[in-house]
């Protein structure tokens, strides 16, 4: 079966350069006035949407066979919204030498975030992992970080998290959950519908993700926010994340290894557990940030381009890992479940 390549063919995700056109598109022409409430109705409109995807996608019958290997999915909900945040926390001490504040509430906010889908199967796969697991640690972390991400965003941003408020925990209800509810139960008739569809409900969902960036950059342009960042904060910012990814990817290989689990399972592990997704980190935050929103998205931004080009690398070498004969057949059916 054909394996996975698209992280390998290129450096840069072109997504990404689709959200940093869109950034650009969002600093020339910000929308102002009735464009900015017209826009910004349109935003909500596609979160709620994109959730409802969410939603119709997941299959439940999927995530109950995955609760069978719940050792590996406790240790990446752990990784995820446990020492994730433990070491955003910590990154506290490096604000104002690395970091000033609105970008630190931001790299906290990473923190918070669930963990990916695509991407995680993709590189399990390349690497010869455990994607079975890797589909429902990924399917399970978006799913808890609905309800768990806004609990800890009010637990440790508080209002310093740019008007996070009980009023943001009702709105991420109505916007985000009740869609997401709404998806599952509709899935018995739309489901088909959604698998065949596949392809064009992705554009469709990734449209609706640079309808929010292009929103909350614009909020920043009208608002000013972009005076507060310098090309020396940046560069700041870039290399605690470049430690808070290595560190995540040796906690999450070595920490398998101690628990015993098989090369497979600490593959899906290290590949589920040290990623952050931008699909659902970026929606939440225009609904936890408001107008500061641009400023708490920049980390993010900047982590899942560099997870991604971090962790093709690392797929591509385990890829090169000397196998024993008698689990070839299982890594086999394993990438011929993400194809």
């Amino acid at each position: 079966m054909k394996r996975l390549h698209w992280p390998s063919r290129m450096p840069v995700d072109p997504y990404i350069l689709l959200l940093l056109g869109t950034v650009g598109f969002a600093a020339l022409l910000p929308a102002r006035g009735a464009a900015a409430d017209v826009a910004s109705g349109a935003s909500t409109a596609a979160i709620a949407f994109l959730f409802f995807l969410y939603g119709a996608r997941l299959s439940t019958r999927e995530a109950l066979d995955g609760v069978k290997h719940w050792r590996l999915h406790v240790t990446v909900l752990a990784c995820t919204f446990l020492i994730f945040p433990l070491l955003g926390l910590a990154a506290r001490g490096l604000v104002p030498v690395f970091l000033t504040h609105p970008l630190y509430q931001g790299l906290l906010f990473l923190t918070l975030v669930p963990s990916t889908i695509q991407s995680s199967i993709a590189f399990t796969s390349i690497a010869r992992g455990n994607v079975p697991a890797a589909i429902c640690a990924g399917s399970f972390s978006s799913l808890v970080g609905i309800v768990v991400t806004p609990l800890l965003a009010a637990a440790l941003l508080g209002s310093g998290g740019g008007g996070f408020s009980a009023h943001s925990l009702v709105e991420i209800v109505v916007q985000l959950l009740v869609p997401f509810v709404a998806g599952q139960l509709l899935r018995r008739w739309i489901g088909a519908f959604v698998a065949r569809h596949k392809k064009v409900l992705g554009f469709v969902d990734r449209g609706s993700i640079l309808l929010v960036v292009y929103t909350a950059f614009s909020e920043g342009m009208v608002q000013g926010i972009w005076h507060q960042v310098s090309a020396v904060r940046l560069g700041g910012l870039l290399i605690v994340e470049a430690a808070l990814l290595a560190v995540m990817l040796v906690l999450t290989w070595y920490g398998g290894k101690a628990l015993r689990f098989s090369r497979e399972d600490r593959i899906a592990i290290q590949f589920a557990g040290s990623k952050k997704s931008l699909a659902s980190g970026l929606p939440m935050a225009s609904v936890l940030f408001g107008t500061h929103a641009s400023l708490a998205v920049l980390p993010l931004m900047l982590f899942h381009q560099m997870q991604l080009m971090v962790c093709a690398v690392i797929a591509k070498r385990r890829a090169r890992d000397p196998l024993d004969a008698s689990r070839e057949p299982a890594d086999e059916r394993a990438s011929a479940a993400a194809t």
